[in-house]
């Protein structure tokens, strides 16, 4: 058996309750214009090597990198030795993807990848109990159908009861979903190829006009854009992410003589040099309270 599949047993074995998932995509966030060790952007990266490369590979990390990261694989998926790809299923269709604490971009893959992916009902970094596969996805749902019984919404649709919510996530979304922190993380095994596994990206509008869109289009797949999250600088308070938050809101403002910060200018100040963990939360809290583009 490979890595993949033996990952998939592992899983499959964890949460022996048969049932399908519903039909829905697993989406790929991404920051398309950071920048890898080897001084190209994670677009230039894709366009030319034609595969989504693991946080280990790029030595780019939105969460974990090293560090427990092991142990959780290793709790996740036994000893199979798979190192997955992280995603997120978007059973609500947000447009700006299921994890969008992840980037401004995403990946939509096609359904077939679904069948090679585990799903847990939150992310990694908080030891999931509740896990399945695409075949084993019982569990998952009856978790999030009882996160709903409990609070009223689950990924980022509010309902009065479970079966109101699940009503709700077939309708049409046109608005963002701001889903930072409730999302079915997907783990996609046996690696992202972007000619066979990927069915369009999703773009933020920020870049449009610009090399980073050059780049999104040389990908051969389509493009389309979401709509996006634009927030002046002073609307950057220290609640959400810290006292640090603010002042480089304001500073990356002035530098670049723009009062509005979207995905496009916060990338700009990652690549010029500024702390990336602070860039991280400036996005989480565009993302949070940013208008559409």
């Amino acid at each position: 058996m490979t890595p993949a599949q033996k990952a998939l047993a592992f899983v499959r074995a964890l949460s022996a309750s048969p049932g399908p998932m519903p039909d829905a995509a697993i989406t790929v966030n991404f920051h398309p214009d950071r920048l890898l060790a080897d001084g190209r952007t994670v677009i230039e990266h894709l366009t030319t090597d034609g595969v989504y490369r693991t946080q280990y590979e790029t030595g780019i990390s939105n969460g974990g990198l090293g560090g427990d990261r092991p142990h959780w694989e290793r709790r996740m998926f036994g000893d199979s030795g798979s190192r997955p790809v992280y995603g997120a299923l978007n059973l609500a269709g947000h447009p700006d993807g299921a994890a969008p604490r992840f980037g401004s971009c995403h990946l939509v893959l096609h359904r077939h990848v679904n069948a090679r992916a585990t799903y847990s009902l939150g992310d990694s970094v908080t030891l999931p109990t509740i896990v399945g596969t695409a075949t084993t996805f019982t569990a998952v749902w009856d978790g999030l159908c009882a996160q709903v019984t409990r609070t009223g919404q689950a990924l980022g649709v509010t309902a009065a009861d479970a079966a109101q919510w699940a009503a709700a996530l077939t309708a049409p979304r046109t608005h963002a979903g701001r889903t930072l922190d409730d999302y079915v993380e997907a783990q996609i095994h046996g690696g992202l190829t972007i000619s066979t596994d990927v069915a369009a990206l999703v773009a933020d509008p920020s870049f449009q006009g610009t090399a980073t869109e050059t780049g999104l289009r040389a990908l051969g797949v389509p493009v389309r854009w979401h709509p996006g999250f634009r927030l002046d600088a002073t609307g950057f308070d220290a609640g959400p992410r810290g006292p640090e938050v603010p002042p480089l809101a304001r500073a990356i403002a002035d530098r670049y003589g723009r009062p509005v910060l979207d995905a496009a200018l916060l990338g700009r100040a990652a690549r010029d040099g500024d702390p990336p963990q602070l860039v991280k939360y400036l996005w989480h809290i565009l993302v949070m309270r940013g208008r559409p583009a």
